[in-house]
């Protein structure tokens, strides 16, 4: 394998969802999407095995984490520069409180995330 470089700008962009667009950039063990959530996009609730940083870039999100049933559910709203780390298998949902760019890094890498389960 050697290096690559890429331009976000170049890449093709896919809706897995309504009100989301999606770029990736997929490697042998992990994974990045540069996505923009357009205000009023949710995700269900969902978990995978994947650990993943969620940066947001832009705008604002909220998430909520955990499960009630256990106890440990909390929502946290996040705005640029801030970082989530969601562990595998912690269930989760997002909503965009406003267009918000975010950068999704996922380990390893999938075809399939939250937003393909859910569409």
């Amino acid at each position: 394998m050697t290096a690559q470089t890429f331009r976000w700008s170049e890449l093709p962009v896919d809706q897995p969802m309504d009100r989301i667009d999606r770029r990736r950039i997929i490697g042998e063990k992990m994974m990045i999407s540069h996505v923009t959530l357009h205000e009023g996009f949710r995700v269900p609730a969902h978990s995978h095995a994947n650990e993943q940083f969620a940066l947001v870039m832009s705008g604002r999100v909220r998430f909520n984490v955990g499960d009630a049933a256990r106890g440990d559910l909390r929502t946290v709203e996040l705005t640029a520069g801030e970082v989530l780390h969601l562990p595998p298998h912690v269930p989760h949902d997002a909503e965009a409180l406003e267009t918000s760019v975010v950068l999704d890094l996922f380990s390893p890498p999938s075809e399939e995330t939250g937003v393909d389960a859910a569409s």
